[in-house]
């Protein structure tokens, strides 16, 4: 159901149980976290119904504040069986993996509520949920760079970035334009 080996790009079809995994997760989280974890969300592919997928569930972890409160975190979900990943490129977030690097299951971005990371995985899920092209695009291309780099992740993510860019900037112009349903005369 969930694992891939760390640094491969295998994409396996849509599994329902993506959802229970996180769920599942998400509860073990809450509970090794408490009150400091805001919202638990569900992210990446394995949170778009239907799109082929590597089999790690994403989950982000959104707090109010990280400001001097790495370590806290970091104790915390190395407990909770993840390995700190400390030369993460993205800036704004603290990232982990679970699981063994030939069967990794898991990767959680703890964040700040309303940072780019927080706001970014949210438009991007949220768009590609409610525009099934949009998805089925991206689905196609993943395959093709799953079918170029599969032994290359790094390679892979990056020729998705520039897709990526474009469905963040539709979503974003989507969610600045004004509402058809609230400009009408009354």
């Amino acid at each position: 159901m969930v694992g891939l080996e760390r640094g491969t790009v295998e994409l396996v079809a849509y599994d329902e149980g993506w959802r229970r995994a996180f769920e599942t997760e998400a509860e073990r989280l809450r509970d090794a976290v408490g009150e400091r974890v805001a919202t638990i969300e569900h992210v990446g592919s394995t949170a778009i119904e239907g799109m082929v997928a590597k089999p790690i569930v994403d989950v982000l972890l959104v707090t109010d504040t990280l400001d001097g409160d790495e370590a806290w975190w970091i104790d915390r979900l190395e407990a909770s069986g993840y390995a700190f990943r400390p030369n993460d490129p993205v800036s704004d977030r603290l990232f982990f993996a679970k699981g063994p690097e030939d069967d990794r299951t898991h990767y959680v971005s703890v964040t700040e509520r309303g940072s780019d990371t927080h706001r970014e995985q949210l438009l991007f899920r949220d768009y590609l949920r409610a525009n099934p092209a949009k998805a089925d695009e991206y689905a196609q291309l993943k395959r093709e760079l799953a079918a170029d780099y599969p032994d290359d992740r790094s390679a892979y993510t990056e020729r998705k970035s520039r897709f990526v860019r474009s469905v963040l900037q539709s979503a974003r112009e989507e969610a600045e334009s004004p509402n058809e349903a609230n400009t009408r005369e009354p």
